[in-house]
């Protein structure tokens, strides 16, 4: 909300009515409507009551620098927000009450400063979520905590542990599952524990609750009698309740929600005979496994019993196993190793334990170890497993020998990106439910993984690097009739180099003879145009030259008629009739050739030099009369 005015703070100066047993020793303004704390009030005012308004947060200005407040009553209003160190400067308040109002959780720090503390109320809230360190300052001096009627799944149990002048704790009315042993064992004052309707199937045997007893009678006021309510609470009625059963206390109608036997019975009228455990009994697991080396292997153990059994894993080295950077133990008993190596080649232990005893199994654990190179020998190391191959017999005749298995994978046809598996599998080896190709490359440590149905016994494996070394293993899956499960074994491993891809000479692609073909036809065609283009301009060129004075004198007579004629010196007809023809003036012979020859090259040209021209036909007739092509 937006800071208040002078004339708001007037008028909520003037609202405010307060009732002083001495000057500025208490402030009182309930239910006076206020939606923020005025910021008016004494500083050192000693009570603060500002209860039934309508505030909806508290700030750190709030009650800065009020050094002498000694209760400040916060109840029904509609606070939902409390901003860390609002309360850093109260170190002398011993009373705070928050009950009445839509808190949510609290921070760590949202109570920081209140080290003096004693009664801290705030039930009737929407809490669902304390932090760890809320508590953390006011924890020592704390006298009363009344956290009832919220929702709360859990607690700072390690601060309700250091609360050792703690006298009433009121818990009820709220979704607690668990207590944690010991949670009260230094609660030497605790007076009153109010447990009521919660999840609650089972207490821890503290120490605290002998004081519970009706017939306690020896009490101090540090060590007084207990007010237990346990009213409310699922029950579970078995063994790990006896020792409350025992306790001499009046008929609360506590009743049992379980094992079913007893459900619905009050809980005092149960025989002590009755509260009874049942012991582990591990129902399922895992017997053997065969995992490649680098690869996650995870290991199943489940288990009945009464209480719920916790499970536990020992390694092959007798090492108890716990969450770690490469195994994790879940809470469904599964044992998860994330990267398996050679050390974890032996027996697992899965031991399922609780209050009646335990329950032990054992887990065969086999690590096949891919083939590579060692200390330079060339020879590559053989995997290790104590389970027979699948490639072998699985019924031996007794006083029969043992066989060697003969080799069941191999490799052929190997190129410099390609590669044939195959395989082979006993005819007595269990049904196959399909194979599993791993292969990886020499210059790292990838696997690659190739699944391949039951019906197939080899395997083109493609896009491979030249030159390499691949190690390769073939695993086949099939069902375990004894536990049902789907179990793996070895077929075969071996190893293999891709071929080097050197560049050899081959024969020209039919691509590229016949485009080469297409070119070389075709300069030929042009090459001839060419030719016969500049063989006639030389011919003609030829033709044009000025010819001798005789020669010319008969070729006025070349319209004539050649019936009879006879060929001259000059390839030209000549008239037999005329034995001595007159010669001709020279200037018309010659013009006349000139003439011939000129449109016969303006003709060709025309035809066959100027296709394509952008010329203008005008403009190629000038061009031709002046010479210029």
């Amino acid at each position: 909300p937006a800071p208040p005015s002078k004339e708001d703070l007037r008028l909520i100066s003037g609202y405010c009515v307060c009732q002083n047993l001495s000057e500025s020793l208490g402030t009182l303004c309930p239910s006076k409507g206020l939606l923020f704390v005025p910021p008016d009030i004494d500083r050192s005012t000693v009570e603060l009551r500002l209860g039934g308004n309508y505030i909806l947060r508290i700030t750190q200005q709030d009650f800065a620098n009020m050094t002498d407040l000694v209760d400040l009553t916060l109840s029904r209003n509609t606070i939902s927000y409390i901003q860390p160190f609002s309360f850093g400067d109260l170190e002398t308040l011993r009373s705070l009450h928050l009950d009445n109002n839509r808190l949510m959780e609290l921070g760590p720090d949202d109570l920081r400063g209140l080290v003096n503390l004693q009664h801290l109320i705030v039930n009737n809230n929407q809490l669902g979520r304390i932090h760890d360190k809320a508590f953390e300052d006011l924890a020592p001096a704390l006298e009363d905590l009344d956290l009832s009627y919220n929702n709360l799944l859990s607690l700072p149990w390690d601060s309700v542990r250091q609360m050792i002048n703690l006298h009433q704790l009121s818990l009820d009315h709220n979704l607690l599952d668990f207590i944690p042993e010991g949670t009260f064992i230094d609660l030497e004052r605790l007076a009153r524990l109010d447990l009521t309707s919660n999840r609650l199937q089972k207490l821890p045997p503290d120490p605290i609750f002998a004081r519970a007893q009706d017939s306690m009678i020896l009490t101090t006021p540090y060590a007084p009698q207990l007010s237990l309510s346990l009213g409310g609470n699922p029950l579970h009625c078995n063994c790990e309740m006896l020792w409350l059963r025992r306790l001499e206390r009046d008929d609360d109608l506590e009743t049992c929600a379980s094992p079913p036997a007893l459900k619905g019975r009050y809980f005092w009228n149960v025989k002590e005979e009755e509260f009874v455990c049942q012991p582990p009994l591990i129902t399922q697991h895992t017997h053997r496994m065969l995992v490649l080396e680098g690869q996650t292997a995870s290991l199943r153990c489940e288990a009945t019993g009464d209480p719920s059994p916790t499970i536990h894993w020992i390694s092959p080295d007798d090492r108890l196993l716990g969450n770690s950077s490469r195994t994790a133990v879940y809470s469904n008993g599964t044992l998860s190793i994330t990267i398996t190596t050679s050390k974890d080649y032996g027996t697992f232990t899965c031991i399922a334990a609780n209050v009646a005893g335990e329950s032990t199994a054992s887990v065969e654990v086999s690590i096949v170890q891919l083939p590579h190179l060692s200390n330079g020998t060339g020879q590559p190391a053989q995997p290790k497993s104590r389970l027979s191959d699948i490639t072998g017999t699985t019924r031996i005749s007794k006083g029969a020998p043992k066989s060697q298995p003969e080799r069941a994978v191999s490799v052929s046809e190997v190129t410099a990106v390609s590669a044939l598996v195959q395989w082979t599998v006993s005819k007595s080896a269990p049904k196959v439910k399909m194979y599993q190709l791993q292969y990886n490359c020499s210059d790292d440590e990838v696997l690659i993984y190739r699944m391949i149905p039951a019906s197939s016994k080899a395997f083109l494996v493609t896009n491979l690097v030249s030159g390499t070394r691949y190690d390769l293993c073939v695993l086949a899956a099939w069902d375990d009739s004894a536990t049902t499960l789907t179990a793996t074994n070895v077929v075969g491993c071996t190893y293999f180099f891709t071929q080097d891809d050197y560049p050899q000479c081959q024969s020209l692609p039919s691509q590229l003879l016949g485009g080469t073909m297409i070119l070389v036809v075709g300069g030929i065609i042009v090459a001839t145009l060419l030719v016969f283009i500049v063989i006639l301009m030389l011919r003609y060129k030829a033709a044009d030259t000025e010819p001798p004075v005789g020669k010319l004198t008969s070729v006025s007579d070349t319209h004539s008629q050649t019936n009879g004629g006879r060929l001259g010196q000059n390839g030209l007809l000549m008239s037999q009739s005329q034995p001595h023809p007159q010669p001709a003036p020279k200037i018309k012979a010659k013009v006349s050739l000139q003439d011939e020859v000129v449109d016969f090259r303006r003709t060709y040209l025309k035809r066959h030099l100027c296709f394509g021209c952008s010329l203008s036909t005008e403009r190629q007739e000038e061009m031709f009369d002046e010479d210029m092509i």
